[in-house]
């Protein structure tokens, strides 16, 4: 079973100061940290586990500049066999739905029963890529996948939907889909492996190898900006008595009672 997994080198904000910079379009990214997209590790366990199951390969593919090549390697250390990166650099505002036409191009010609992507990017939060790529390739897909079970020519899988509902698909391959976290346990990249992933060569393609005919629509980011505060939590302090007195008095203040 040959498999896809598209992946993404994003910051790691989660506890970090974020700052705009000074084109008001980007944020600042020196004292960052970068990392494999969240869910784009879940997806890339996925397709390992696949592989373990039913052999192959794993092929995974990253729109980035030469410092995505750090999380290519890391990706070929923990099972994937070949990298593709395609040269972010060659290319202008690139958004979600450009990166699908980009990936669209390179993925054609490759062989392939699966395209794995994590369901949503932790940098953007388009959560478009993984879907619009397979509309681009006219192949059936499934988002926020939780469970996979594959057969020679189809796959079983359960998604997330709205509610805590759940949805079961029958699906014919070759299929993409996008995958939700907490779908397996990701593995650790064991020291070995990844100065074997060193070695491996990461095949780097260009603007001049893409078909620029799919490259007709994308959206330019205006300005980027941190919401304003607009609401404030006050914390009542001393016994119930005295927090129910306070709260009496804010409740008048704000004409609530």
């Amino acid at each position: 079973m040959d498999i896809i997994v598209c992946i993404k080198r994003v910051p790691q904000t989660a506890e970090a100061e974020v700052t705009i910079d000074s084109s008001g379009k980007d944020i600042e990214k020196d004292r960052l940290s970068f990392d494999i997209n969240e869910s784009d590790s879940y997806a890339l366990e996925e397709a390992v586990i696949l592989k373990e199951k039913f052999g192959g390969t794993i092929t995974v593919i990253s729109v980035g500049y030469q410092d995505t090549e750090d999380t290519l390697r890391i990706a070929l250390a923990k099972g994937a066999d070949n990298a593709i990166r395609v040269k972010a650099e060659d290319f202008e505002h690139i958004d979600g739905y450009k990166t699908s036409q980009i990936l669209k191009s390179v993925i054609e010609k490759e062989s392939y029963d699966l395209i794995f992507a994590g369901c949503i990017a932790t940098d953007d939060a388009y959560s478009q890529v993984g879907v619009t790529l397979a509309e681009l390739l006219n192949i059936p897909h499934a988002s926020l996948v939780i469970n996979i079970d594959t057969s020679e020519n189809r796959a079983d899988v359960n998604r997330e939907l709205e509610e805590g509902l759940m949805g079961h698909l029958d699906i014919s391959l070759p299929a993409l889909f996008t995958i939700q976290t907490g779908i397996n346990e990701p593995r650790y990249a064991s020291l070995i492996a990844i100065r074997r992933a060193a070695k491996k060569e990461i095949k780097v393609i260009g603007q001049e190898e893409i078909n620029k005919d799919n490259l007709l629509l994308n959206t330019e980011i205006e300005e980027l900006f941190i919401p304003p505060k607009t609401k404030e939590v006050e914390i009542l302090t001393g016994s119930p008595a005295e927090s129910a007195s306070k709260l009496a008095e804010i409740f008048k203040e704000k004409g609530l009672i």
